[in-house]
């Protein structure tokens, strides 16, 4: 059975996250959403707050499942017994990062792969950082986000 894990701080989760889920969705016979704990980028939502964001927009893959780590990546994706990592490219500046990133992993467990997946072109400039922005200033964010995401960046921004 292959299995990858998509880690992420997904704070918040935006449609370009969930493109990149939907085709790791169809490429693999389970996905694991692993959401960080990753102070450092000082998150709005706690990595709980975000599997609960998160969840609905789950329903319709019914081989993916969710959870939160910390630690090394590749700890993690080794104790869940995942052959693969997903990790998303929106553009030329996302490679060079991902790259370093996927070359430490290997050369720390080199039993697991990384795999590089572009979302649809609409997704290409949206990040969860601008999402942010955008909602702390009172923009509409709609567009980049489901509802409950919406709705829960407003309830802490506006």
């Amino acid at each position: 059975m292959q299995h990858c894990i998509y880690p992420g701080t997904f704070d918040p989760i935006t449609y370009g996250h969930l493109d990149v889920l939907a085709r790791a969705a169809k490429l693999f016979d389970r996905v694991t959403l692993a959401v960080a704990h990753n102070p450092g980028k000082n998150p709005l939502f706690t990595p709980e707050e975000r599997v609960d964001l998160i969840k609905p927009s789950l329903a319709k893959h019914p081989n993916v499942a969710i959870t939160t780590f910390s630690g090394l990546l590749v700890d993690f994706a080794i104790a869940q017994q995942a052959n693969a990592i997903i990790r998303g490219l929106r553009a030329l500046s996302d490679f060079e990062f991902e790259f370093n990133m996927a070359l430490m992993n290997r050369h720390l467990k080199g039993d697991i792969e990384t795999i590089f997946v572009m979302p649809a072109e609409a997704y290409s400039y949206t990040s969860s950082h601008l999402v942010k922005q955008v909602a702390r200033y009172g923009g509409d964010v709609s567009k980049f986000v489901p509802p409950n995401v919406a709705q829960a960046l407003d309830a802490l921004t506006g």
